[in-house]
């Protein structure tokens, strides 16, 4: 009892083992104790930890990424999510790049490529006497060999290119995905996202002008945030300004915000990420630099041409923690605490397919512990999302699974040594991840409206570390969990419900998604009957236009169009204080309105946000349907042949189908 039937399916057809014959070599259970046994082959008690993490994952109540549910306890255990590459300005290392770019994506690995020290598009090659193509052309080079990858032949490659947005070639870069112009210069297969400095939405907000630079000109810049880059891109607008750099151009930052939104609206790219808070608040700053996210913008990690970083992720299913209508904080606590452990233990098992990312991941150890179902959670509390109440569970959830991460990470350094480069870390000096909030607003200059206070004693916490360290530089980053969170029966992450009913398509087949928390509240107040049920079909999974539902169940389930995004921006704010990297974070809008969605960015970025994922906006042909023509559908019959009678109503498969994250999809969400 403890899968739903599509659970089950996406469980036989993705990640049971099976053998040539395509013929399943393991049961669930089975595949829970592989996974299990994998992750435990270096533990000294070998028998007694399988169990342990057996018990934890068939529980459901924490699972641990793709990879490492695909590889664990095989010949190849490649267990991690995600790959960040910085490219340099130097050719055989951006061929080494999209070279070590194919065999990350052969093993499963999601890639973020930071493409910002490549040299624009006129700039001038010493070597040769000409004058460069700039980044276009070798980013259609990396886009052609991820589509080329099958990953761990369940999967298409997928990477995400990051271009920090004063490089002279920014504007091609946001065309990469159009569907017009030279298709030398695009792509189709890759995602893109900007990484933008805190000076540029200053400038956007003042009204001010914004100077385009190539690389080559301005090396310090990327390697700089906060007051020190200020302060040396200013003296770069004043050596342009002189003639001293000739290859620059200036323009008003507020046009070129307003094409990122503009593209960002058209092609679903490219995702927005800030620069600056992903910086200011690593607890690596002492050691490097971040340069880019990566695929699902949820890592936050250091990289150089020495260092590819590498992170593990797993999931604790908030849903199964809620006991008597409460969060329950002693099983939180032994679930962080052994996940902790598991993740761990990825990193000394792990199988690194080039040694830039062995070399990264066995200094640094960063892992990434996020959350899902936290919209389940909500139904069993019976909060709204949009209410005060989820934003307080958003901040109580995501503090007390901190506070745990942590002290777990601390209590692993106590038995296994602290991570290589702990000394001088911000875990070092004493400084944990809802501290640096007050350093982001100093560097910043600008108030961030977040709530600092927290509800647990953090003391013992802050002891541990000053006695034992770390055994991780970072430990929390709340990914998609696209996939794992079907497995769990679970809504995605930290996403509200998309529909109340609709049909779900992947490689596993058609399913039929039915909100069955809205169904038993019904049922409890016996207004649940076939009408109802053609009545949400009719609305397309919304309920907000039935009048026999009850107005307290339409707020409770308000669907993603339903809710106004800046609840979605606050929640994030709240949890993200307590996150030492980021979140991946879809924002929904009904409007279409370029004003209202540059707003939005906006607040995400003076809530202190440090990334942002999809945007997802509802299209014309989708306009919420109108009483009106619900009266019409009911005089046509449609609803009265079902009859009047307050039977119970079995949900049918909706005649409206929406194309969710296909195995092969480049563009799926692909950590999880």
């Amino acid at each position: 009892n403890v899968f739903a039937y599509r659970g089950l399916q996406t469980l036989y057809d993705r990640y049971l083992q099976k053998d040539a014959d395509g013929q399943c070599l393991e049961s669930p259970q089975g595949f829970w104790m592989r996974v299990a046994m994998g992750l435990s082959v270096n533990e000294p008690n070998k028998e007694e930890t399988a169990i342990k993490f057996y018990q934890l994952l068939s529980s459901l109540r924490f699972v641990s990424s793709t990879p490492t549910l695909f590889h664990s306890g095989t010949t190849h255990p490649q267990l991690s999510s995600c790959y960040l590459t910085k490219v340099d300005d130097d050719l055989d290392h951006i061929f080494k790049c999209i070279g070590d770019n194919a065999r990350l994506s052969k093993w499963s690995g999601g890639l973020g490529n930071d493409w910002t020290s490549i040299r624009a598009m006129g700039a001038g090659i010493k070597s040769t006497g000409v004058e460069s193509q700039g980044v276009i052309p070798f980013l259609k080079i990396a886009n052609d060999t991820t589509a080329a990858i099958n990953r761990s032949g369940k999967r298409r490659g997928a990477t995400c290119a990051y271009l920090e947005n004063w490089h002279l070639d920014i504007e091609d870069f946001l065309d990469l995905r159009r569907n017009t112009g030279d298709e030398r210069r695009r792509t189709h297969d890759m995602n893109t996202a900007v990484w933008i400095p805190d000076l540029f939405m200053k400038r956007v907000l003042e009204n001010k002008t914004w100077t385009l630079f190539s690389p080559d000109d301005v090396p310090e810049l990327h390697e700089l945030y906060g007051e020190a880059f200020e302060a040396r891109y200013r003296e770069y607008e004043a050596d342009a300004e002189s003639g001293k750099i000739e290859l620059s151009r200036r323009i008003n930052a507020g046009d070129l915000w307003k094409k990122m939104i503009t593209r960002l609206f058209e092609t679903g790219h490219p995702w927005i990420t800030f620069k600056d808070p992903c910086n200011v608040r690593s607890p690596q700053d002492h050691d490097g630099v971040v340069h880019s996210s990566n695929l699902c913008t949820e890592i936050t990690l250091n990289t150089s041409a020495e260092e590819t970083a590498v992170c593990n992720l797993g999931s604790v299913n908030l849903s199964r923690h809620i006991k008597n209508g409460k969060l329950d904080h002693a099983l939180i606590e032994d679930t962080v605490t052994t996940a902790m452990r598991m993740l761990d233990n990825v990193v000394d098992i792990n199988f690194y397919p080039t040694p830039e990312a062995r070399h990264s991941n066995l200094r640094h150890r960063p892992v990434g512990l996020g959350v899902m179902g936290f919209q389940d959670a909500l139904y069993a509390l019976d909060y709204c999302f949009d209410s005060e109440e989820a934003m307080d569970f958003a901040d109580e959830s995501m503090e007390l699974i901190s506070y745990y991460a942590i002290l777990g990470s601390s209590r692993l350094a106590e038995e296994r040594g602290a991570y290589e480069t702990f000394k001088g870390s911000k875990w070092d000096r004493g400084l944990l991840p809802v501290d640096t909030i007050d350093l982001l607003e100093k560097e910043r200059g600008v108030p961030i409206e977040v709530i600092r206070e927290g509800k647990l004693d953090w003391t013992p916490v802050r002891e541990s570390i000053k006695q034992h360290g770390m055994r991780n530089s970072n430990c929390m980053a709340i990914a998609p969990t696209a996939t794992i969170s079907n497995i769990s029966g679970c809504f995605p992450a930290t996403e509200p419900i998309y529909k109340n009913l609709y049909v779900k398509s992947n490689m596993s087949g058609e399913f039929t998604v039915a909100n069955y928390a809205l169904i038993e509240d019904l049922k409890s107040l016996g207004v649940w009957n076939p009408v109802i049920l053609e009545e949400i079909k009719f609305y397309d999974g919304a309920i907000q236009n039935i009048e026999s539902i009850p107005q307290h169940l339409k707020d409770k389930y308000k669907t993603a169009f339903d809710i106004d995004a800046e609840w979605l921006i606050r929640a994030a704010a709240r949890r993200g204080k307590w996150i030492d990297q980021s979140q991946s974070l879809n924002i929904f809008l009904q409007t279409t309105s370029g004003r209202r969605i540059s707003e939005v960015y906006q607040y995400a970025w003076k809530m202190g946000l440090k990334t942002t994922y999809y945007l997802r906006t509802i299209g014309a042909s989708s306009v919420e349907k109108s009483t009106v023509d619900m009266g019409r559908f009911k005089q046509n019959g449609n609803a009265q042949g079902l009859g009047m009678q307050q039977a119970q109503a079995e949900p049918p498969v909706p005649e409206t189908k929406d194309a969710f994250c296909d195995l092969l999809d480049p563009t799926c969400e692909a950590c999880q």
